[in-house]
């Protein structure tokens, strides 16, 4: 059966769908209720109209409580990349002109320094004006779910291997870490620094160093340097990470090309040689079931020719 032989298709109100579909974005019917700028009931009775076309619970509400049930976040999943379908056909339809228009949304973790991907943007911004760009800061794991949903044209991020399913990812680059302490830390400045006098003091890390995310040789670095197992300082932020670095709350890792200019004015010093540092991939993100308008597949293109001829070495951090 075809899917618009289905009677479920023609049964379904799709504004239902919409309703549900924020809902669950403003984790709440009152929150969605402002958002939507409709009454709290409207929303509710747009809910129990879904769950009773369904025949299925999507929401667990009590006081105080608000989750999603299987089939709810089942439901969310497909709604959501249908939404991020929807939004793009504008932009499909316009990009039927001779002109390439359109537009690119991008995904990205913070701190991605990488010269050629920014020559190719700049190549392709001055011949391509019509074309405008979206980038959007965030961490690695909500960029992977943008690129999946569809929301997101591609995505630079650190990468685990189980986010690699039904994506198709290539290294932008790659970078190395290694661990830095504040001014203020007994270490710094010291030339030559023993595996005793690292172990047993605090750490500061990232929230992506837990076992099996895409830091985690990050956090065997600090395990190797026998620094405490438990961190003082944790953050999602590289920012905030080197700020409480600095401040002097414990050793942390950091990319060597984001602290080379601290450890140039005084602000950071390295505690490990280099043949202990680790290498982790940047890595270019999209979704192979997106359809893609003119200025999207000729940006991805090019993006594609850069990877093709310059060799991984050249793309990455020495």
């Amino acid at each position: 059966m075809r899917p618009y032989e289905q009677r479920f298709v023609w049964n379904l109100d799709w504004n239902l769908l919409r309703t549900f579909t924020v809902v669950v974005e403003q984790q709440g019917v009152t929150r969605a209720a402002e958002f939507m700028s409709v009454s709290q009931p409207t929303v509710s009775s747009a809910l129990k109209r879904l769950e009773s076309t369904l025949g299925q619970t999507l929401l667990d509400r009590r006081p105080g409580h608000f989750a999603l049930t299987a089939a709810g976040e089942a439901l969310y999943a497909q709604g959501s990349e249908m939404f991020g379908a929807v939004a793009r056909i504008p932009n499909l339809i316009a990009a039927a002109d001779r002109v390439v228009s359109g537009h690119i949304a991008i995904a990205t973790t913070s701190h991605v320094v990488s010269p050629h991907y920014d020559a190719v943007l700049a190549d392709f911004a001055a011949r391509f004006p019509e074309v405008t760009f979206t980038v959007t800061v965030t961490d690695s794991a909500e960029v992977v779910s943008r690129v999946r949903q569809n929301t997101a044209t591609l995505g630079l991020c650190l990468l685990r291997g189980d986010e690699e399913s039904g994506l198709t990812h290539d290294v932008l680059y790659r970078e190395r870490f290694g661990l830095f302490c504040g001014p203020g830390h007994p270490l710094f400045g010291r030339e030559r620094i023993l595996a005793e006098q690292l172990a047993g003091q605090p750490a500061v890390s990232f929230q992506t160093e837990a076992e099996n995310g895409p830091l985690f040789h990050v956090r065997q670095l600090r395990e190797h340097a026998q620094l405490r197992a438990e961190p003082r300082a944790v953050s999602a932020n590289l920012l905030e990470v080197r700020r409480m670095i600095v401040a002097g709350l414990g050793i942390g890792a950091l990319p060597l090309h984001v602290a080379r200019e601290d450890v140039e004015a005084g602000l950071l010093w390295p505690v490990l040689p280099e043949r202990e540092l680790r290498e982790t991939d940047i890595s270019l993100v999209r979704n192979p079931k997106r359809a893609l308008d003119r200025a999207e597949a000729v940006f991805l293109a090019e993006l594609d020719r850069l990877i093709a001829d310059v060799p991984l070495a050249e793309r990455s951090y020495r």
